[in-house]
């Protein structure tokens, strides 16, 4: 069984997710880990559960998303893997970063490039990769029917969708995006986020002012 453990890093409060099941094999989603003490936080956690990172994916590029990738190189060895797309968001964001006033050193490059036919394997657990533009271009979504929940990225938001107005976005495809992806999953499917709380998707439905 997955379990999956969140943390809200970096001045955006971007949520860095960890899963990892009976094998203590993890996976880290979106690491967003800045200071020298989110960094500790964070790996005084693997440390103190014995986990075994294994992969380190993004569900997109922004700035936020980001922040930890070269740490978590730094410290466990591990390239990003993303959507080919959002390789050129994730050099950009280089370059934006003076703007946020926030420093990001050059990000490690891709070891891989994942897309909605792969599956996102570690231990004895899958995840099941959709295809989510719209907030950013080659935004991602990853999925377990067993356990039911969706890792969202910016996708979809308790209450909200994620902002349409950076480059790249388009409003209208990530409306598409939420509707003919994550809609079919069933409502009592879960979303973690990549900023505030938990929801799932049929209170969206039914609540969600967007949508």
């Amino acid at each position: 069984m997955i379990q999956i453990f969140s943390f809200a890093f970096n001045p955006f409060r971007e949520n860095t997710y960890l899963l990892y099941d009976e094998t203590n094999e993890c996976i880290i989603i979106d690491p967003g880990c800045y200071t020298p003490i989110e960094q500790a936080e964070f790996s005084t956690f693997i440390e103190n559960r014995n986990l075994k990172p294994v992969k380190v994916i993004n569900t997109h590029c922004h700035i936020d998303h980001i922040l930890g990738n070269k740490y978590i190189f730094e410290r466990y060895n591990l390239l990003p893997q993303m959507h080919k797309i959002e390789k050129e968001v994730m050099l950009a964001a280089e370059k934006f970063a003076p703007a946020f006033g926030i420093r990001l050193e050059k990000p490690p490059e891709p070891k891989d490039f994942i897309d909605e036919n792969d599956l996102i394997t570690f231990g004895k657990s899958s995840l099941q990769i959709l295809f989510t533009p719209g907030h950013s271009p080659g935004s991602l979504c990853f999925y377990n029917s067993g356990q039911k929940f969706v890792i969202g990225g910016d996708v979809l938001f308790y209450g909200s969708i994620g902002r349409t107005d950076l480059p790249g976005g388009d409003f209208d495809t990530l409306i598409s995006s939420i509707r003919e992806k994550l809609f079919p999953l069933g409502d009592d499917v879960t979303v973690y986020p990549g900023h505030g709380p938990e929801t799932t998707i049929g209170f969206e439905k039914a609540n969600n002012p967007f949508l």
